[in-house]
Order: C-alpha cells, then sequence, then structure tokens
C-alpha cells in the first residue's frame, strides 16, 4: 500500500540530511568528516606509489539509502559515489555494477551521483549490493579499486496488518467465568519492524462485545460476560481489529473473525414434559418384551445428557422393570410378570430419571433428576377356556355298564363376556374311543364295558372351546383308573397230574407243593387252599395252607402207596 509523498519525506528526512552532509563533505575533499566512512579507503597499487608527493586515495561514503515506493515526477536521488583521487576536473569516470545497476540505479558517470529510476518495495527486496569503480577518464587506468556497498531500502508504512490464516474457530466451555482464556489471534505486518511503529500492531474487538474482550498487546482473546448458557446461545462471531503505528491516527489495519463456540457442561437437570402419561398394554403381553418406553428431556449433551430410569414404588417394581436403551436417553418398560385383565385393569408406575454425570458446580441448581407417573392401561384379551384344575384323575369299576358315569371336567371363559364352553375329546388318529363327554356338561361317560385285565388305565386329552370364538381351544390331560372286581376264580397250575410217593417217604415229609393263581387284584385276588369234602380225611396224608402262600402236602404215615386226591379251592 502507497502512502502520500509528504508523508515519505518525513519519515527519512533525517537519514537523507545526515547523507548529504557526507557527501558535501565529501565532494569537497574534506578529510576531517565528522561520520566516519563505513569502509575502509581502498589501498593504491605498489605501482603507483608516491609517498614523498601523493596522499592515499580512497572512496569516500556513507551507508546509502532509498525511500521505498517513491511517486515523485523524478528519480530519487540516493547519494554520492566520490574518490579522493576526483579534483574535480571531470577525469574521473564512475562505474556502478552489481543488482540493478543500469535499469533500477543509474549513476552520473562525471560527478558520481546515483538515482533511483524505478519505484521500490522494500517487502520485496529490502536491499541491494553495487560495486563501484573509478577511472581516469582519458587513460581508462583503475583510479580505485573494485569495492562493494550497499543500497538499503527505507520502509515506509504500506503493508496493512494481515492474519494469513483466518477466519478462525475456537471453544470455551459455557458458563465460564470471567477472563477465562479462549484464543489468541496474532497479525502480521510485513513493514520493517526495527524501524519506526510502521510494525507495531495494537488489537481491538470491532464486534462481539460484551460477551468477549482482547488484549491490545497479545491478541488474547477472553470472556468478559459470566453465565453464558449454551441452552440460549451457542454460537458468537467475534471480529478483531490489528493496527499498526502503535494504534494511533493514520495506522493502517486489517481483521479477521473469530467464530466462538460454547462447549456443553452438564447445567441442566432432566425434565419429563409432563407430570403424567398413560399407556395401554394388552394383557396378552409376554414378559421380558418391552411394552413401552418413556423419555426425559435434558438441553445438555452427549454425557451430560445421560441418564438412568428407576421405578420408586414396589408394588409396581414387581410387575414392571424399567431399563436404559442403548443411547442412554430413554427408558424401556418390559413386563416381569403376566397381566390379567380380569384381576386388574391398571397399574400405576412411578418413574425417575437421573443424570448419570452430575457437575458438582452446579448442584446448587438443584437435583439433577426428575420424576413422573404412568398409569398402564390393561387391555382385555379373548383368552380361551380355562379348565378348574391343571390335570384330572378319575376312576370307574370295570364291568361297569355302558353309559357310566365317571367323571366332569369343568372350563370356564374367563374373559368378562364369559362365552359358553364346549367339549369334546381330542381324538387325531381316530381310534375307537372308550368315552365320551358331554358337550356342554363335561361329563366323561363309558361307551362299553371296560376289563382291568386288558386295561388297567387310560389316558385321554380333553378340549374346550369357547362358543363365541371356537378357534379358543384348551387342553387338558384326563387319566382314567380302571378298578377290579372279584371276577376271576383262581386256578391251580398243573391241573390233575399224579403225585407219586416213595414208600421210604418219612412221616411229615413234604411230598408236594401246589401253586394256584388269580386274575383279580388285591383282595379280588386273595384265595385260601382246602380238601373236598369228600376227600376231608386221609389218615396218611395232610394238606396244609400256607396262610395265602403256597400250600402243600405232607407224610402221616410211613408206608408205600398211590395216593390220588382232589384239593377244592373256595
Amino acid at each position: 500500500m502507497r502512502v502520500p509523498a509528504g508523508v515519505a519525506a518525513v519519515s527519512c528526512l533525517y537519514p537523507l540530511v545526515v547523507f548529504l552532509c557526507v557527501v558535501f563533505q565529501s565532494s569537497y575533499g574534506t578529510e576531517a568528516s565528522p561520520i566516519r566512512p563505513q569502509r575502509n579507503q581502498t589501498k593504491v597499487l605498489d605501482t603507483e606509489k608516491d609517498s614523498h608527493h601523493r596522499p592515499k586515495r580512497g572512496w569516500i561514503w556513507n551507508q546509502f539509502f532509498v525511500l521505498e515506493e517513491h511517486i515523485g515526477p523524478e528519480p530519487q536521488y540516493v547519494g554520492k559515489l566520490h574518490s579522493n583521487s576526483d579534483k574535480g576536473d571531470g577525469s574521473v569516470r564512475y562505474i556502478l555494477s552489481g543488482e540493478g545497476a543500469g535499469s533500477i540505479f543509474i549513476i552520473d558517470e562525471a560527478t558520481g551521483d546515483i538515482h533511483a529510476a524505478k519505484s521500490l518495495d522494500r517487502e520485496t527486496k529490502s536491499q541491494y549490493v553495487l560495486h563501484a569503480r573509478a577511472i581516469d577518464r582519458w587513460t581508462n587506468r583503475s583510479l580505485e579499486a573494485e569495492s562493494e556497498f550497499i543500497i538499503k531500502v527505507q520502509d515506509v508504512n504500506d503493508n496493512a496488518p494481515t492474519f494469513p490464516n483466518g477466519p478462525f474457530s475456537a471453544t470455551v466451555p459455557e458458563m465460564a467465568d470471567v477472563g477465562t482464556s479462549v484464543f489468541q489471534v496474532t497479525a502480521s505486518d510485513a513493514d520493517d519492524p526495527t524501524y519506526g511503529n510502521s510494525a507495531k500492531i495494537v488489537y481491538s474487538i470491532l464486534e462481539g462485545q460484551p460477551y468477549f474482550s482482547v488484549d491490545p498487546k497479545s491478541g488474547i482473546i477472553r470472556t468478559a460476560l459470566s453465565n453464558m448458557d449454551r441452552e440460549s446461545r451457542d454460537r458468537y462471531t467475534v471480529l478483531i481489529q490489528a493496527k499498526d503505528m502503535a494504534g494511533s491516527v493514520g495506522g493502517l489495519s486489517g481483521s479477521t473473525t473469530i467464530n466462538i463456540t460454547l462447549t456443553d457442561v452438564n447445567d441442566n437437570p432432566p425434565k419429563f414434559s409432563q407430570k403424567s402419561y398413560q399407556l395401554y398394554v394388552p394383557e396378552s403381553a409376554p414378559v421380558g418384551k418391552a411394552v413401552g418406553r418413556i423419555r426425559a428431556n435434558d438441553e445438555d449433551e452427549k454425557e451430560n445428557a445421560e441418564m438412568t430410569y428407576a421405578i420408586t414404588n414396589a408394588d409396581a417394581a414387581a410387575i414392571f422393570s424399567i431399563t436404559t436403551d442403548s443411547d442412554l436417553k430413554e427408558g424401556i418398560i418390559s413386563l416381569k410378570q403376566p397381566l390379567n385383565y380380569e384381576k386388574r385393569k391398571a397399574h400405576t408406575l412411578h418413574i425417575e430419571g437421573a443424570n448419570i454425570h452430575p457437575d458438582s458446580r452446579f448442584s446448587h441448581l438443584g437435583p439433577f433428576k426428575d420424576a413422573t407417573s404412568l398409569r398402564v392401561i390393561v387391555g382385555d384379551v379373548d383368552e380361551p377356556p380355562v379348565f378348574s384344575m391343571d390335570y384330572y384323575i378319575m376312576d370307574v369299576y370295570e364291568n361297569s355298564p355302558t353309559g357310566t358315569q365317571v367323571g366332569t371336567v369343568t372350563a370356564v371363559d374367563p374373559d368378562s363376556t364369559n362365552s359358553a364352553v364346549r367339549y369334546f375329546i381330542e381324538n387325531e388318529d381316530e381310534k375307537p374311543l372308550y368315552f365320551t363327554i358331554g358337550v356342554s356338561s363335561g361329563i366323561i361317560r363309558t361307551t362299553q364295558v371296560l376289563d382291568r385285565e386288558e386295561m388297567a388305565w387310560h389316558n385321554i386329552t380333553v378340549m374346550a372351546a369357547e362358543v363365541d370364538n371356537p378357534r379358543l381351544v384348551s387342553h387338558v390331560p384326563v387319566t382314567i383308573q380302571v378298578l377290579d372286581v372279584n371276577d376271576n376264580t383262581p386256578s391251580i397250575a398243573g391241573g390233575n397230574d399224579d403225585v407219586i410217593v416213595c414208600e421210604s417217604t418219612k412221616n411229615g415229609q413234604v411230598i408236594q407243593t401246589i401253586r394256584a393263581a388269580d386274575l383279580d387284584n388285591f383282595a379280588n385276588g386273595k384265595f385260601s387252599f382246602s380238601l373236598p369234602a369228600e376227600h376231608s380225611f386221609n389218615p396218611n396224608f395232610t394238606l396244609k395252607d400256607n396262610g395265602g402262600k403256597t400250600p402243600y402236602i405232607e407224610k402221616n404215615v410211613a408206608q408205600s402207596l398211590w395216593v390220588a386226591f382232589c384239593v377244592s379251592l373256595a
């Protein structure tokens, strides 16, 4: 950026005046210059030494400066090259070489005056290295050895401060204390920081007050208000200005934007949107499955909004459970026990939601939890009939006539409609059935005479269906025992076999054991042994009944004979 020529001239007046003074003295060959030359005088060649008649030759100059951004109508005067060999008669020719010689810097070969033919930019190139020679115009003999000198480009305030990496983004926790550091901006100025105040920067805030402030020297942005609430406003735009010349009038300035976001802290408790809720759950809902969800709102974010839920009344907690979903936001309500509309038509749950990660800094705001009530309405579902027992055991005597009543099963509709029930005996294999059941009464009867000795137990399945909804069917097992009657006579094993007794058989010796069987059971199957009346007395043999056990025959006398007898069983 260019500045007015007048300002530039004032900025460099002092060094330029000094330089002109030095040049003026040098041009007249004054040896006692008030400012020492920066470079040593050039040594004279040995072939030209004349210690008695000639003084030492050498360059006489001081530091050269040229003002940048010169916009005057004439080339800018830089300075003068002068050798003490120059007597002012025009015999000395000055030659300039090096950076910018002939294009940027033009020299008057006769006088040694140097001018800058172009406007220069210090920020592009701050100095130029050149070489000077002085030769005899007529003989081209070097009067001075080539010497190097530097032309420095003098800075003017032509560059405004910039923020190369802007705009910027920053974060600060909400509710932060006043003076909390948020971000630091640093502006750069291409002007010379070692000269004047062209690069001395002062920061100020143009936009973002009264929420933020900036340190004028360091550029650190800080909070200026307390209790900034993210839930009310979470983004701010701050405009920072950097001005050079130490902020004085006439200085150049640049600005940048900092987008500041308030990050969340846990300063908000959970809150149910209603004091009470209502949920409909059918009584057929399965145990362990979710039947509903509930959620407390939390204006905070991420882990600050995570919460846990609990059912606080014991009677409801025995029937329902509540867990938190994977996002730790919602409460999932499930059944621990089945519902029964006919027994209880509604349940009330007291539910509490509490933050998992409370922040002690905000405990003064109150407990970070909230409570509500949930009324669960149990929905009536058309259920199948319910038998009075889980299973039935019945009995009937064998040989009972067909149609004998065995027992009765009872089922009722558990629903409020109290539909009538019909009964059936399940017979998927379509086999002959020994029993029938009254469709309306549930009375089980025999369909034929039963024989315990053929089948003592019968297992059937009775079905009960509602008249209004025949698809709703229940099943119950029924076991029927056939009771015994004394309908079988005992039989002796072996029939009418002969018994042979040896003549040497001793008195009292068992000569035959008799076995008998009865198909009846328990008392009906007991029997006793005796001899028929016509054979009740025999002096030679005795029949002993063993008390229901196997009887035997003993010999009474010691003699040989054949015995034939009959045993009568009673």
